[in-house]
């Protein structure tokens, strides 16, 4: 080809010099790609100055029990999560001056928050009275938990990165913010697998009504193995396509079973390595399986009358008697060793505003006394029949929501503004201390002020009581070791019996 015909550029390549340095720069960055490559495939101490754990995950076998980081005494956990913002100072958070400054705007309220306009302060719209024999201040909203105070740890130092209720949901149940990371119901099947190969390891328990607001993110994989979503089912809609049809019998179920056991067996020794595709195999045999196990399990109706009776599911509004029958199934789960249940009371299939969640900004008399209705007997009824049956010595039990609410009225006189800077949640069980608060919010209820505990702190105290060190149990994904608390979070030592 003639010189002359090249460009400028490629004429420059053509001089021997120019050839030479380009050469030599190409050279160095394959050297510098292959340490990179080789760096990130090796055990490197991460900024705390721990060594990362990674799970030894067989992709044919990813839900076999694996061994903790240490010794623990819980080894189940059931997450009771109310999306929308349950008011703290009208539940759990007793403070005083809301009765001494009510209908009053005293110095240092905003005057605008997540809704606009703020109004005055407000005293709880239910009493508050003394609990159990630790005495803990709990308002009628919730009287029957109420009944079972000195099972319970508070948190009431609670606070968060955000007061939008889609990035409230991602942070409390992610650790992030944005979309696209790992549950937390998913971070401990990764760790831990489960005890029961005949049901899945981590099942989501949808409200009668729907989905919450960050839907499939509060029980996603995000970037780890697609086997360990959760798997979205509750009493009223069972897993899809289990049904055997009338015209095939058990033995040839049984038989075409295990021929398609075999054959994607021969399908995946093609393909070594392949983690989406082991994940859909274990995911269809995990179906079949449940074929057998899971019309058991939904079947209610072998429960007798006094636990139907215990839980409401014959009692109240339907909405209360399909949830009351999710708790019953939630404890049938937990009784058969599936290593997270998470429960959910509360939607958001249409924005909430205190219908279909606890997200009142107006009139949360009526609102938060409707949700109330519906959990709370049902899961005081949860809990103290796991008590019951002694499967809280190895089961910790989360009751959580992503924020709280303002102790001053919004402009509209009826309903309470988001509180991202003050909430409180609880644990109860396994490795927590019993009739025991944590942490207080200032006189009004509007901010942390003593022991101030961030969502990161939360998840990795949860994480801390399952045997899990939050700072080592991690994910390579895009160059990062990645974690349910990020780079942040302490254990809360305060709270561990």
């Amino acid at each position: 080809m003639n010189p002359e015909h090249l460009s400028p550029f490629g004429r420059k390549l053509l001089n021997r010099r120019s050839f030479m340095q380009n050469t030599a720069f190409s050279v160095g960055g394959l050297g510098l790609a292959q340490l990179l490559a080789a760096s990130s495939t090796e055990d490197k101490l991460n900024f705390t100055g721990k060594t990362p754990i990674r799970p030894d995950i067989d992709p044919d076998k990813p839900y076999v029990p694996r061994p903790g980081h240490f010794s623990s005494q819980a080894k189940k956990v059931l997450v009771i999560y109310c999306p929308g913002a349950v008011s703290h100072v009208d539940t759990f958070d007793f403070k005083p001056d809301l009765y001494k400054y009510h209908g009053q705007k005293p110095p240092g309220i905003p005057e605008v928050t997540f809704e606009g306009p703020t109004g005055n302060i407000a005293k709880p719209f239910w009493d508050f009275k003394p609990r159990g024999q630790s005495g803990k201040m709990i308002s009628d909203l919730v009287p029957h938990l109420a009944k079972q105070a000195d099972d319970f740890c508070f948190l009431h130092s609670l606070h968060t990165m955000t007061s939008a209720h889609p990035q409230g949901e991602n942070f409390m149940n992610t650790g992030f913010t944005l979309e696209g990371f790992p549950s937390f119901g998913a971070w401990v099947t990764y760790a831990l697998g489960s005890e029961n190969q005949d049901l899945p390891a981590f099942v989501a328990i949808n409200d009668p009504r729907g989905m919450a607001r960050s839907g499939k993110n509060n029980f996603g994989n995000g970037f780890l193995p697609a086997a360990f979503q959760g798997t979205d089912f509750n009493s009223k809609n069972p897993p899809a396509n289990l049904a055997r049809p009338k015209s095939y019998s058990a033995g040839d179920d049984h038989s075409t079973a295990e021929l398609l056991k075999r054959l994607n067996g021969r399908h995946l020794e093609k393909f070594p390595g392949d983690a989406d595709l082991a994940a859909r195999i274990a995911s269809y045999e995990l179906a079949g399986q449940m074929q057998l196990s899971v019309p058991d399990m939904m079947d209610l109706s072998n429960e007798p009358e006094s636990i139907h009776k215990e839980y409401g599911t014959d009692s109240g509004t339907e909405l209360k008697r399909e949830y009351a029958k999710n708790c019953i199934l939630a404890r049938k789960l937990i009784e058969k060793g599936v290593r997270v249940v998470q429960l959910f009371s509360g939607s958001d299939p249409s924005g909430g505003n205190g219908i279909t969640n606890w997200d009142s900004h107006s009139n949360i008399k009526k609102t938060h006394a409707m949700q109330a209705e519906i959990m709370d007997q049902p899961t005081a009824a949860l809990i103290h029949d796991l008590k019951r049956r002694g499967l809280l010595d190895d089961t910790l039990i989360v009751w959580a929501t992503e924020f709280g609410r303002m102790p001053f009225l919004q402009g509209n006189g009826t309903g309470r503004d988001h509180n991202p800077d003050a909430f409180t949640c609880f644990l109860a069980g396994a490795g927590v201390k019993k009739g025991f608060s944590y942490g207080e919010s200032d006189n009004f209820g509007a901010k942390a002020a003593i022991n101030p505990t961030s969502v990161y702190d939360f998840n990795a105290t949860i994480l801390h009581l399952l045997g899990l060190d939050h700072e080592r149990l991690t994910c390579y994904h895009n160059g990062i070791e990645r974690r349910l608390t990020n780079v942040h979070g302490h254990v809360i030592k305060g709270v561990l019996a």
